[in-house]
């Protein structure tokens, strides 16, 4: 009876194991740089993916204001997310955009409180104060659930992809794509591509 006990209790922990070692590898990975000929601008470009199968899953973001600068300044959420904008300067602010796509101004706000906004749409929303106008930060909503901002080298990595073949979108500040480009996800797997971007 002990050696059936042990037995069985061997197999639900391999059944267990197989399972986690299968979900963990359910999902590839999508890692890449920013191909351009303006190094400077490599830095905070927008990449997202296309053609997903699952639906939008809107998340929370933040976007604070600190020594007068919108941190970060590029946030990308899925469409339908809510973000919260605070302020922990020591001086009042106002967040506001002309963007036809959202519309909004929160008012001026003391240090301390913050305000939310729903994003329900695609859209490239730029942020800026009108009571410091060098101020200015943007929101990008997307159509997607896989997306990443590249770092000062041009870097992204997008995980946890479902295995597929889809579409890479890019915006910049400051460059525009040149070409389309694709990506084909495996299961487990890593794509590595160069979006080309440039003025």
């Amino acid at each position: 009876m002990k050696i059936k006990t042990t037995f069985l209790k061997a197999a639900v922990l391999a059944a267990g194991f197989g399972l986690f070692t299968s979900s963990a590898f359910c999902a590839g990975t999508v890692t890449g740089t920013i191909d351009t000929a303006l190094p400077k601008y490599k830095k905070d470009a927008v990449v997202y993916l296309v053609g997903g199968k699952t639906p939008i899953a809107p998340k929370t973001g933040e976007v604070d204001q600190k020594n007068l600068v919108f941190i970060p300044h590029i946030l990308v959420v899925p469409v339908g997310s809510k973000v919260s904008f605070k302020n922990s300067d020591k001086v009042n602010h106002n967040i506001f955009s002309a963007d036809v796509c959202k519309k909004f101004n929160l008012g001026t706000y003391n240090p301390g409180m913050s305000k939310d906004v729903v994003f329900d749409k695609p859209c490239v929303v730029n942020l800026l104060c009108n009571v410091h106008s060098e101020m200015s930060g943007y929101v990008v909503a997307v159509n997607s659930n896989h997306y990443a901002v590249s770092d000062a080298t041009g870097k992204f990595t997008i995980s946890n992809v479902p295995a597929g073949t889809y579409e890479i979108a890019a915006w910049s500040e400051k460059l525009r794509p040149t070409a389309r480009t694709m990506v084909t996800v495996t299961d487990g797997g890593t794509a590595t591509v160069a979006v080309k971007m440039a003025k």
